[in-house]
Parts: structure tokens; C-alpha cells; sequence
């Protein structure tokens, strides 16, 4: 049977289809009991299945000069919606054969057009085309002109940072974490510096100046912003990625046209090429002989490898949070020279990411288990019936704002919200729904954890806490769980059900996953001749 594919604006009468589907925001027209049942079940499933279509076409993307100034040809489904676009094409290719009539909707001019392009698809008015890429065309110049002028300013007012740096020192290259202090501790490190009081600790330029300002007082951080050219800057206005126009014509031309002029459409490509800038220079003037970060091979990660192996120095990642089987930027299929801008070590938090990775083709000989760095093993909570639910929110804020919805139309339960520290979502409190800053080590008691896409689920299973992963109905969260863990996965139709029944699990062990710091493997890789006095 026929997909019927539309617009908000083309909607059929409600007899002509038997169920629907919505490709954003659902329109108030469409009945809601007749949403395709299970949908995001059969969206996640047809992520998995398109994964390596992703991985391929990101190998060939990246291997052109402006894909280093994006999210997408790296495949960090965290930051770029291609793969999930090639779900819905897969899961409405199968609709066009064995489904009912299923009403697909949905307001993207790119994906419209490509859908309309598959066999079984009886498509209505395509959305007008122009105007989203006129909008996303000025958006973008803007966004881009106004972070060359900002991160002009920022490496003028940063630039006596230069004098902390010494060469050849070992260096620790992190993003400007709210938990990080100027007392040595590192939200990403623990107490590395602490341990290694030759380590220096280089800030991303993710990192405003005040909070670098804030952090430099140990005289042992600084910013790669001082080594940003001000004049320079202003060429990020064309940094941002510009596929080859042979993808035009290619089966998915539509949606790599998408996810580029999505990208171009903000400042993503003139952040990346600053980082990719400041870094290579700080290389150039410091040499340092050895450096670590929190290794997710994202596009300026594996630009910085490359530049790195260039200037002779050693690179050493660290695997510092969990690698769920959709978080496949981590694997090194969408690398264009494979292993070759992967880090020299990786110093894995557990042994289950470890053997993730090496499934995904690193070589074994390659990682080692160094221990979690960033999650301190803590008391957990306990379990009582009565006691509140635990909501950690993800880094993506559209669902974060599904699971409070979600959260609020549970009668009967309170629920305690706890943002994420990098991207904090504001949201009305009520009487049943509050928030709170205090981690799941600092709650006495709890009735269950409801999380999506974050490390707090995998400390409650761990814990033996009722745990649920939360999965919206509007996006896609990743699983970021490791391989093999069972774990029940709810809605916002069905949380308030699975709250009722929910009662504590087995602990697992917590070795395989945040394993206890190898302080010797640490200091093996790390120190210098000059540091451990050779």
C-alpha cells in the first residue's frame, strides 16, 4: 500500500490513511490515537540498520577539504540528524510495501524531496525550498561574522596566556567543564594535575575568557585562544562545509544537502576551524611532547591527531564517559585514513567500552583500561516505593522537554530534576516536578531513575536502582548504554505504568564499566623524561 507523504499544510481527509506519522512537529489536526504504534521503537531499529550507510557515506564526505568544519561526515548522531533522516527513509521505503495506507508528514523541504523520490510514495505539494535556504544562508553569514568578531577578541584579550606555556611539557587539552576548579581538579581528569604536577592543562576554546581567566590562576592552565590570530579570524566567515557538487545526483543528495546547509546555517564550521587553528599553532610553538584529552574523534579531534603525528608529538585519548552502539562517531569506519587519526593510546574508563571499540575495528593492542577518571565511585541511593524519581536531562533539550511533559502527567509521583551541567534546560516547576543540583550520590533515597542519553542511567543500573530509559516520540535519544545490558525502555504513554510496577535490580559490576584509575598506567604514558627525572 501507498505512503501518502504531505505537508501540514496538505493534509488528506482522515479516511483516505490508517495511521500516521510525523517527521517534527505534529499538527494539531492529526488524531493521536492513530499515531503508527510503536513508532519510535521501529525508528530506533531502522538507526541501527542505516549505520553503516552513515559510516560510509561519512568516509567519503570527509574526505573533502570543508567536511573538518562539520558534525555530519564525522557521524556524531549527538550533533547531526543525517542518520536519523536515513531512518525515516528506510522505515518509509518498508512502509510502501507491507504497511497499511500511513500518512507521513512533515515540513523539511530536503527530506520531502527525498522522500518523494522512492518508489510507493504518492507525494502532495513539495514545501517551498528557497526560502528555508535563503533563511539558513543569512543565519549562518551572520552567526559566522559574529564568532570571527568574538574570537578575535578573544585571543586579543587572552594573548599574554602564551607566557604560561612552556614546550615540551605534557599537556591535558579539555573543554571548560563547570566542575573544573583552579585547585588542580578537572571535571574530566579528577585529580590528574594533582598527580602529575608537570601536567598543564590547555582549554578549548569552547572556554569563555572569564571562566579561562578564572582557572589560569594555578599558573599551570591557559587558553587556546592566545594562540588565535585576530586578523585571521575573520576568515571563519567561510568556514563551514561545502560538500562537492557530485553529491547532487547521489541517492541521498537531498539529505546531505540537508544536513550542510543545517550546519552552515550556524557558527559550527567557524568554531571547529578556530579550534583546528589555534591548536596547529599552539603545536607549532609549544611542542608538547605528550597530550591528552577526552577522546570522542570528533572532526577537530582527528584533524588535531593528524597535526600532532606531523610535529612529532604523542597522543594519548581518553574514553571518558560511556560508547553506546549508536554513538558512532567513536568508530573509525567514517575516518578517511582509518586508524591513522586515531590516538597513538586510548585509556579506556571500563573494559566493556574497550571491547566496543575494538569491535568497531581499533586494535586491542592499542587501548588500555586506565581507569574512570570523571565518575568517582559514591554511596548510591537507596530504593524506597515512596521516594522521588530521578530525572538527569540529556544534552538535547527538545527531549528534555519530553521528559518533563512526560514527568508532569504522571499522577502520583514526584519527580526530582537534574540538569545537564553543559546545555541547563529552563522549565516550570510544579509541585510534583522540581529541580535540583545535587547528583545521584547526593540523593538519600529514590523510587526509580528515569534517563535519557546520560552516564547517570548506567550508575543506577549499576546500583541495582529501578532504572528506565526515557525514549521521545518527537526525536531520537541515543543509547548510550554498552552492549549487552537489558533495560526497560518507556514512553511518555507508558512511564507512569512502569513507575507503578518499578522495583530494584541486580548490581552489576562496576569495573567493566567506570573501572578503579590505574594511577601507575597513568603516569606510564604521561610523564616525560624531564618529569620523571630520566
Amino acid at each position: 500500500m501507498p505512503v501518502l507523504l504531505r505537508s501540514t499544510n496538505d493534509l488528506p481527509p482522515p479516511d483516505e490513511y490508517e495511521y500516521w506519522a510525523v517527521i517534527g512537529d505534529v499538527p494539531a489536526a492529526l488524531d493521536t490515537e492513530r499515531r503508527v504504534p510503536g513508532l519510535a521503537d521501529l525508528l530506533e531499529q531502522a538507526f541501527d540498520a542505516a549505520a553503516s550507510d552513515w559510516w560510509e557515506l561519512g568516509r567519503r564526505l570527509s574526505s573533502e577539504p570543508t567536511a573538518g568544519f562539520a558534525h555530519t561526515p564525522a557521524c556524531a548522531a549527538n550533533l547531526s540528524d543525517l542518520g536519523l533522516m536515513l531512518a525515516w527513509a528506510r522505515l518509509a521505503a518498508v512502509w510502501a510495501k507491507n504497511a497499511p495506507v500511513i500518512l507521513l508528514v512533515t515540513d523539511d523541504p530536503w527530506v520531502f524531496r527525498h522522500l518523494s523520490c522512492l518508489d510507493g510514495i504518492v507525494a502532495g505539494s513539495a514545501p517551498d525550498l528557497w526560502r528555508s535556504e535563503l533563511k539558513l544562508f543569512i543565519r549562518g553569514y551572520a552567526a559566522r561574522s559574529r564568532a570571527a568578531l568574538r574570537f578575535g577578541r578573544y585571543a586579543w584579550k587572552l594573548r599574554a596566556m602564551r607566557r604560561i606555556a612552556q614546550p615540551r611539557r605534557t599537556a591535558m587539552l579539555v573543554y571548560g567543564h563547570p566542575n573544573s576548579t583552579p585547585e588542580g581538579h578537572d571535571g574530566y581528569f579528577g585529580t590528574l594535575m594533582s598527580e602529575l604536577p608537570d601536567i598543564v592543562r590547555v582549554l578549548h576554546v569552547d572556554c569563555l575568557p572569564g571562566r579561562a581567566t578564572e582557572l589560569a590562576r594555578d599558573g599551570r592552565t591557559f587558553s587556546l585562544h592566545a594562540w588565535g590570530n585576530p586578523l585571521a579570524a575573520v576568515q571563519l566567515i567561510r568556514a563551514y562545509w561545502r560538500p562537492a557538487g557530485k553529491w547532487r545526483s547521489h541517492a541521498d543528495g537531498w539529505l546531505i544537502q540537508r544536513a550542510a546547509r543545517l550546519e552552515a546555517g550556524t557558527a559550527t564550521g567557524a568554531a571547529i576551524g578556530w579550534q583546528q587553528a589555534c591548536q596547529r599553532k599552539w603545536l607549532e610553538l609549544c611542542r608538547p611532547a605528550k597530550v591528552t584529552w577526552p577522546w570522542e574523534n570528533h572532526s577537530w579531534e582527528r584533524s588535531f591527531v593528524r597535526s600532532c603525528r606531523q610535529a612529532g608529538v604523542t597522543t594519548i585519548g581518553y574514553q571518558h564517559s560511556v560508547v553506546g552502539r549508536q554513538m558512532l562517531n567513536y568508530a573509525p569506519q567514517s575516518n578517511p585514513d582509518g586508524l591513522a587519526s586515531v590516538p597513538d593510546r586510548v585509556l579506556c574508563s571500563g573494559s566493556a567500552t574497550a571491547d566496543q571499540l575494538v569491535e568497531w575495528g581499533i586494535p586491542a593492542e592499542q587501548l588500555s583500561i586506565g581507569g574512570a577518571r570523571r565518575v568517582a565511585e559514591e554511596t548510591a541511593p537507596g530504593f524506597a516505593e515512596d521516594a522521588p524519581v530521578f530525572m538527569p536531562l540529556p544534552f538535547d533539550k527538545r527531549v528534555s522537554a519530553e521528559m518533563i511533559a512526560a514527568a508532569k502527567s504522571v499522577p502520583g509521583k514526584t519527580f526530582l530534576i537534574r540538569n545537564h551541567p553543559m546545555t541547563p534546560y529552563a522549565f516550570r516547576e510544579t509541585d510534583t516536578v522540581r529541580g535540583t543540583d545535587q547528583p545521584l550520590s547526593r540523593q538519600s533515597m529514590l523510587s526509580a531513575v528515569v534517563f535519557a542519553a546520560s552516564t547517570v542511567g548506567l550508575e543506577s543500573l549499576i546500583a541495582g536502582l529501578p532504572t528506565f530509559r526515557f525514549r521521545p516520540q518527537s526525536c531520537m535519544a541515543l543509547d548510550i548504554l554498552p552492549a549487552g545490558l537489558t533495560i526497560g525502555v518507556v514512553d511518555a504513554d507508558t512511564l507512569g505504568c512502569a513507575l507503578k510496577n518499578a522495583r530494584p535490580g541486580t548490581e552489576l559490576r562496576r569495573d567493566s564499566f567506570f573501572a578503579e584509575v590505574d594511577a601507575d598506567m597513568w603516569r606510564k604514558f604521561l610523564e616525560t623524561e624531564s618529569s620523571d627525572g630520566k
